[in-house]
C-alpha cells in the first residue's frame, strides 16, 4: 500500500513537472536570476555609470548627480594618456604591487613553515597570534604605522635606529654600518615607499599565512620521509616536496593580495597623501585627487575605469596562466 502511494505520488510529481512551462534547466536559471540582479545592482551598474561619467566633462558633484554634464567621448582618456602624472602613478603602483608581493610571499611562507614545524612548541597559540592583525580596522593599523614611521627624532623607528647607532659605536663599528638619524620616512620618496611596503606586508601577511599553513598541513608526511630516506636535505625536501604542494595556494593568495595592493588607497593617503610632491601617488590616490582636489570628475572616472581594466586583466591572466582555472567547466 505504501509503495503504491509512493508510486502515485512520484507519478503525480512527474506529471506536475511536465505540465509546467519550464524545464529543469530553466528552473536553474530562474533561481540564479535574483543573484544576478543583486550583482548587477551593486557591481555592474556602478561600473557602467562610472564609464558613462568618464565620457563626460563633469567637473563637480552636481553635474554628476544632476546630469548637467555633456558627452565628450574619449577626450578624458586621450588627456589621461598625455598626462605624465598618470604614467608616474601607474609605474609607482605596479612597483608597489611587485615589491610588496615578493616580500609578502617570503614572509608568509617563512612564518607558515615555522608554525608547521614539528619542533615548534605552542603552535596553536602562535597561529592565533598571527591572525590578530586581521581583527583591527585598517585605518587604525595604518595610523599606528604612520606614527611609528614619524620623521621626528623621537619617532619609534628613529629611536630604535638611534639606540642601534649607540650600540654599534660602543663596538667601534665602521661608519658605513651606522644610520644617519633622524630618517625622513615620510618626506623622502624611497623612504616613504619603504614605509608603504612595510605596512602593506603587515596588513596582508595573516591572510597568506592562514592559506599556506592549511596547505602545508595537507602535505603527506610520507613524502618527506621518503625524501629523507633518499638522502634529501631540508632544502631539497622543500624544493621537491613542499614547494610543489603549496604552489597552488600560494599563487591563489598572491593573486588576491596583489589585486588588493593595486587598489591600495589608505596607506599613501594617511601617510603623506602620496608624497612627497606626488612622487608616490598610487593610481587610486591619483584618481581621488583629480576628483576632490581639482574637480575633474570626468577625468577621475576615466582613471578609475583604467584601474578597473588593469585589475581585471591582471586577474584574468593570473588565473588563466597560473593554472587556477583548471577543471572549471569540465564535466
Amino acid at each position: 500500500m505504501a509503495s503504491s502511494q509512493l508510486d502515485v505520488g512520484g507519478g503525480g510529481l512527474s506529471r506536475l513537472r511536465s505540465a509546467l512551462p519550464f524545464s529543469g534547466h530553466d528552473w536553474g536559471l530562474l533561481l540564479v536570476i535574483p543573484g544576478v540582479i543583486l550583482f548587477s545592482s551593486f557591481m555592474l551598474y556602478p561600473i557602467v555609470y562610472l564609464f558613462y561619467i568618464s565620457l563626460t566633462d563633469a567637473t563637480f558633484a552636481g553635474s554628476v548627480i544632476g546630469g548637467g554634464a555633456e558627452l565628450i567621448g574619449l577626450a578624458n582618456y586621450a588627456q589621461l594618456l598625455r598626462d605624465p602624472q598618470f604614467w608616474s602613478s601607474m609605474s609607482t603602483t605596479w612597483l608597489f604591487v611587485a615589491v610588496s608581493l615578493v616580500v609578502k610571499v617570503f614572509v608568509a611562507v617563512g612564518i607558515a613553515l615555522l608554525l608547521n614545524h614539528a619542533r615548534v612548541v605552542g603552535k596553536r597559540y602562535m597561529r592565533a597570534a598571527v591572525i590578530v592583525p586581521l581583527g583591527f580596522p585598517g585605518i587604525f593599523t595604518i595610523t599606528v604605522w604612520r606614527g611609528m614611521f614619524s620623521d621626528a627624532r623621537f619617532g619609534v623607528f628613529n629611536t630604535v635606529l638611534g639606540r642601534y647607532n649607540e650600540f654599534m659605536s660602543a663596538l667601534s663599528a665602521p661608519q658605513v654600518l651606522l644610520f644617519d638619524v633622524p630618517i625622513g620616512f615620510l618626506s623622502g620618496r624611497w623612504e616613504a615607499f619603504f614605509a608603504y611596503v612595510t605596512t602593506e606586508v603587515w596588513l596582508a601577511y595573516p591572510f597568506m599565512v592562514i592559506i599556506i599553513v592549511s596547505a602545508l598541513q595537507d602535505v603527506p608526511e610520507s613524502l618527506h620521509e621518503a625524501a629523507m630516506v633518499d638522502g634529501a636535505g631540508w632544502l631539497q625536501r622543500f624544493r621537491t616536496v613542499t614547494l610543489p604542494a603549496i604552489k597552488g595556494p600560494v599563487l591563489f593568495a598572491s593573486i588576491l593580495t596583489a589585486a588588493t595592493s593595486f587598489q591600495q588607497f589608505l596607506i599613501p593617503w594617511v601617510f603623506n597623501r602620496g608624497g612627497p610632491a606626488r612622487q608616490n601617488e598610487l593610481i587610486i590616490v591619483y584618481g581621488y585627487r583629480e576628483a576632490i582636489s581639482f574637480n575633474e570628475f570626468g577625468l577621475s572616472a576615466a582613471i578609475l575605469i583604467v584601474a578597473i581594466a588593469f585589475v581585471g586583466l591582471f586577474m584574468l591572466v593570473a588565473v588563466r596562466y597560473g593554472g587556477l582555472a583548471e577543471g572549471v567547466g569540465e564535466q
